[in-house]
């Protein structure tokens, strides 16, 4: 989490965005994360319109990448995102959905166990949060949305700021897909 933007970012309407990464980051109920599905492993479809667009992430991926600090992609996108764009203000951000807290969970997830999962990127932009995913090779994605879309709704649980003030997408050095998850009715929702 990068706090000097957190401050100047999150100032005034997005303060329970700050409240909750700062809160999870020294708090953060480690037993949702030890078992239990995860966000990243859903394998059904959400739906929903996704657009491709032409992003200034995918440059910042396409930096992060030449940058070359960490054994990895994700880390070099991510931290170089972190450090050097004005509008990101947190990687690797913590989440969980409990049962009590999504209406036909344990239908739709085949247990009781609360789904979790991390955040790759936030940032601000016009005036919503953005939850982005770093997908090498994301023009091949067929499960991105559905993470994404259950990151969001996690955090707008977390936050309690309403999912239009959200919205998703996931991206490499070349391609991006966005969509609104406020626009995904959790009623259609099937494996």
């Amino acid at each position: 989490m990068h706090s000097n933007k957190l401050d100047l970012l999150c100032s005034t309407e997005f303060k329970k965005l700050a409240d909750y990464l700062l809160e999870t980051r020294l708090n953060c109920p480690k037993e949702y994360f030890l078992e239990g599905p995860r966000s990243s492993s859903l394998r059904f479809q959400v739906p929903v319109d996704v657009t491709k667009m032409d992003h200034e992430v995918s440059l910042l991926a396409r930096m992060g990448l030449d940058s070359e600090y960490y054994d990895n992609a994700h880390m070099n996108v991510q931290m170089f995102m972190l450090s050097f764009d004005n509008k990101t203000i947190g990687i690797e951000i913590p989440l969980w959905l409990t049962k009590d807290e999504f209406v036909g969970f344990e239908e739709l997830f085949k247990t009781n166990l609360a789904l979790s999962g991390h955040i790759d990127l936030i940032r601000i932009e016009n005036n919503k949060i953005w939850i982005w995913d770093y997908k090498p090779k994301s023009c091949k994605e067929k499960y991105a949305t559905t993470q994404t879309y259950f990151y969001a709704l996690m955090l707008s649980i977390r936050t309690g700021l309403p999912l239009d003030k959200f919205m998703c997408g996931y991206f490499d050095d070349i391609d991006c897909y966005v969509f609104d998850p406020s626009k995904v009715n959790p009623a259609h929702l099937k494996i």
